[in-house]
């Protein structure tokens, strides 16, 4: 077994080279790595590139944990100490995980939890430092959040600050978010989350309604491979019922802004999952901003691809997706689609939408093909045979067309479509399933395997 040293043994050998040897900090640290790994110690867990005071030899993290440390049995401490030394951990924490691993392990979290809990009295340049510091931290180590962490946060935010607070508070409970179910679930288990968080979107600030939508969306991630059967559905359920005619509202409100127009149209997205709640977004003029926006901002790609992505979300309710095309829907998106056919991410949303609006509604089907987006469809999937997500998705577009409308199949062979169809049979074999169906829907030539066939001893024989 490799023999392996702490972090602490290493620093002291460094510190000894730079005090005892007077030893540049470089030299000091690669004479103290040769001397370990002479001695057959394993360094894997050793931080070895940490920042280092060439005076005293100690690491600049730990003397900045240490110093406010301190701090707390000092109540009149200089605040522009404190802010230095805050300022020192956070540019070490931006280094790697190892440092925020390290940071926390000093109590450098510990310490910027109880301050922004115990202390009533910070102004908003002290709750800044201390909520960037936080962030630094927290970065991809939620493990550390915790319930004092939760209700510092709740506490700043109850207190309507400003833009800059209000954004980092808020960045501090997303980065708890991402990866941790647990901590996912105790921020929705509080009673005081909800009602806290929403009053934000009554701001006027597009980074605090920014910052909000962005952690709405992270309190319903289900990314913790931890954890069997997260809540993710239900804590979204929970907020669309909460937030979801607010936010559907702030589309006309920020319309002069496109890139919060595309972070609302996601959020939307993402808390419609539910029946009902299609039908809520429709009402509160969801479905007519939409479109308008397809055709207010043709050519901005971030627009029209969350545009895409709502109408899909809306589809979920047959009446509203009657609706979607009957409010003009079809040209807008097979002029969508055409325009921007090259662009591989956009087509894929494109092609799910269409392949959804078309699914059992034959009318919606007839109004599609009229717009000639069966043309569009064939040319995109020939721009990405390599694309097997582009070739799925144009082919269930295509299954979901022709499906109940026969009329369209002679023209989608016409256009071509068999010869692509096979084609993506032999470059994609794992979507072999999705392209035969729409092949045996077209009418055309296909070999459909029986997967299985029951076989019995016993035979019934019919008299």
């Amino acid at each position: 077994m490799a023999k392996v040293i702490t972090q602490e043994t290493f620093d002291d050998v460094v510190k000894e080279n730079i005090v005892e040897f007077s030893m540049s900090i470089e030299e000091a640290r690669e004479e103290t790595i040769k001397q370990f790994e002479a001695q057959g110690i394993h360094l894997g867990n050793i931080i070895k590139d940490l920042n280092v005071n060439p005076d005293t030899g100690v690491p600049l993290l730990n003397e900045s944990v240490e110093q406010l440390k301190r701090v707390i049995e000092t109540k009149d401490a200089d605040p522009q100490t404190v802010f230095q030394h805050l300022a020192v951990i956070t540019e070490e924490c931006k280094l790697s995980v190892p440092h925020r691993v390290l940071a926390a392990k000093l109590g450098a979290y510990e310490f910027i939890v109880k301050r922004l809990n115990c202390d009533d009295k910070l102004d908003s340049e002290a709750l800044l430092k201390l909520l960037t510091a936080a962030n630094s931290i927290v970065n991809k180590q939620p493990d550390v959040f915790s319930h004092e962490s939760l209700a510092a946060a709740l506490k700043i935010l109850k207190a309507a600050p400003d833009t800059k607070v209000a954004c980092e508070a808020m960045k501090w409970l997303q980065k708890a978010c991402i990866l941790h179910e647990m901590n996912r679930q105790m921020i929705m288990e509080e009673n005081q989350t909800i009602p806290t968080i929403k009053p934000f979107l009554a701001r006027t600030e597009p980074d605090v309604i920014r910052n909000t939508c962005t952690l709405f969306r992270y309190l319903i991630l289900d990314d913790d491979i931890r954890v069997e059967f997260g809540k993710a559905h239900e804590h979204a359920r929970q907020l669309a019922g909460e937030t979801l005619t607010e936010i559907t509202q702030l589309l006309t409100k920020c319309k002069s802004d496109p890139d919060l127009i595309s972070d609302l149209m996601l959020t939307i997205a993402s808390l419609t999952v539910r029946n009902e709640f299609c039908q809520t977004v429709e009402e509160a003029g969801g479905l007519k901003f939409i479109l308008d926006a397809m055709v207010e901002f043709p050519d901005s790609m971030k627009i029209i691809r969350e545009a895409c992505k709502l109408l899909k979300a809306l589809a979920g309710n047959d009446t509203v997706k009657q609706h979607i095309i009957q409010c003009g829907a079809a040209p807008l998106l097979e002029s969508a689609l055409n325009r921007h056919k090259d662009n591989e991410t956009f087509a894929r949303h494109a092609l799910a939408c269409i392949s959804t609006l078309a699914l059992r509604e034959p009318n919606n089907s007839k109004a599609l093909f009229e717009t000639g987006i069966s043309e569009t469809v064939i040319q995109t999937m020939k721009i990405h045979p390599k694309s097997k997500i582009i070739q799925r998705n144009a082919a269930w577009a295509v299954r979901n067309m022709v499906s109940r409308s026969r009329d369209q199949c002679d023209t989608f062979v016409a256009q071509g479509i068999e010869d692509v169809l096979n084609q993506a049979l032999i470059d994609h074999p794992s979507i072999t399933q999705d392209v035969k169906s729409a092949l045996r829907d077209l009418g055309c030539k296909v070999q459909l395997n029986e997967e299985w066939k029951a076989t019995s001893e016993i035979q019934i024989k019919n008299d």
